[in-house]
């Protein structure tokens, strides 16, 4: 499934929901099938979506269930290099700074 971000300043943002949500997390946002970024708001949007860091999430480690040992989950085969939620926030951090300018609003789900 994808969430489509949308502005009458900007095109249409498509993301997977599950970064989507992650981000929309992160701005204090409810990941609701609907939503809106007030321009009043994008300021804290921006400087919370510039903090991130370059870091990937570690892959979990789990118990075997029969010897307990501890044991690293395998990395996805299609998979070559991991993407951090930073690059997955650009073009939402572009989408914000061209609504921001032109004064309107972002919405997703309508």
């Amino acid at each position: 499934m994808s969430i489509t971000f949308k502005s009458q300043a900007t095109g249409d943002l498509f993301m997977l929901q599950v970064h989507a949500e992650a981000l929309l997390k992160l701005l204090g946002k409810t990941p609701a099938p609907q939503g809106i970024l007030e321009v009043k708001d994008m300021p804290a949007a921006l400087a919370t979506l510039r903090a991130l860091t370059d870091e990937v999430p570690q892959a979990p480690v789990v118990e075997d269930e029969e010897t307990g040992e501890r044991l690293p989950q395998p990395e996805p085969k299609f998979a070559d290099e991991p993407v951090s939620l930073r690059k997955r926030a650009w073009p939402l951090i572009q989408m914000i700074e061209r609504a921001q300018a032109a004064d309107k609003p972002i919405v997703w789900g309508v």
